[in-house]
């Protein structure tokens, strides 16, 4: 599923939030705010994706996310992965680790993250 950029701002509200009624919603842009048929619209699209839901509560909404945000970035991820890179994790890590600005520091992060990644692979 593909977010556009102003629903995944609308999605990055409501994960912070986990449940937030639209008025609160239209309150966490900036200003200029968009237009509240804008956003109303915006939200209709997304329950359209199967990414947000709302339980009413008189005449208010209440949204809530019914993806988690690790899932939908993974899925992302995956993707870029798969149309960038022949689909190989290999030639993204190369890419990432070759072509970003990562510290030295940062570096050795990420392959303590990798070893306890290789050490729970292989306790499964």
């Amino acid at each position: 599923m593909k977010l556009s950029k102003t629903e995944e701002q609308l999605m990055e509200y409501i994960w912070q939030q986990e449940k937030i009624y639209f008025k609160d919603l239209v309150d966490c842009f900036p200003d200029p705010k968009p237009a509240l048929t804008t956003v109303a619209t915006l939200l209709k699209r997304m329950q359209e994706k199967g990414v947000v839901g709302y339980e009413l509560h008189g005449n208010s909404r209440q949204y809530y996310a019914l993806i988690r945000k690790a899932d939908y970035f993974a899925s992302h991820v995956n993707g870029m992965i798969k149309n960038f890179f022949n689909n190989s994790a290999m030639q993204f890590a190369s890419f990432f680790t070759s072509n970003t600005n990562l510290t030295a520091d940062e570096l050795e992060e990420l392959r303590k993250v990798i070893d306890r990644e290789i050490s729970k692979k292989k306790k499964k």
